[in-house]
């Protein structure tokens, strides 16, 4: 029997991998010898906008979601929910101690 684990997301010590990274990192060595001005032109996009993606210092829109998810095929949701993951865990960071400050209310 295998045993099943649960990840519990509000105890993740380590930054999520910013979207840009990933794909800069993992799915363009997977597109071939495409150069970066290509990607971009496929995207509709300037070369630039997609540096600054790749290199984690522009976030992953909605718009640049549903590019990517059509180059790659596998739709939107997987960017959109990695940047998602990517914010969340920034502001956590950012807000720490204000947040342990706020009360959790029940029965809302």
């Amino acid at each position: 029997m295998r045993e099943e684990f649960v990840v519990k997301r509000d105890e993740i010590t380590r930054l999520p991998t910013h979207p840009g990274v990933f794909f800069a990192a993992d799915i363009l060595p997977a597109l071939g010898r495409r150069t970066i001005g290509e990607i971009a032109r496929l995207l509709g996009i300037s070369r630039q906008t997609l540096y600054r993606v790749m290199a984690g210092e522009t976030a992953v829109s909605p718009d640049m979601a549903v590019r990517l998810g059509k180059l790659c095929g596998n739709g939107p949701e997987l960017w959109i929910n990695m940047q998602s993951r990517y914010d969340v865990w920034e502001a956590r960071q950012r807000l720490g101690k204000q947040i342990d400050k706020i009360p959790t209310l029940t029965g809302v």
